[in-house]
């Protein structure tokens, strides 16, 4: 589950990335009133990004709790 993890993590980032630089791209390429609204699927991206870390780190302190209450109790 932790390599699944770290793929979901590093694919939302490397999605912002491509997304923003694309998005970017086409601003300059076609104005930045026609592509303006996309930068919303490069936030949405990043936030994925930072919530996945945020609950992977949070799953980690869960386990280390989780074991130590087993140890307590044997």
């Amino acid at each position: 589950m932790r390599i699944y993890n770290k793929v979901m993590l590093y694919f939302w980032m490397a999605l912002f990335v491509i997304s923003m630089v694309t998005v970017t791209y086409m601003g300059f390429k076609e104005g930045f009133e026609r592509w303006v609204f996309y930068y919303t699927f490069s936030a949405i991206a990043l936030l994925m990004f930072f919530v996945r870390k945020f609950m992977m780190k949070r799953m980690e302190k869960h386990l280390t709790f989780l074991e130590n209450q087993k140890n307590k109790n044997n």
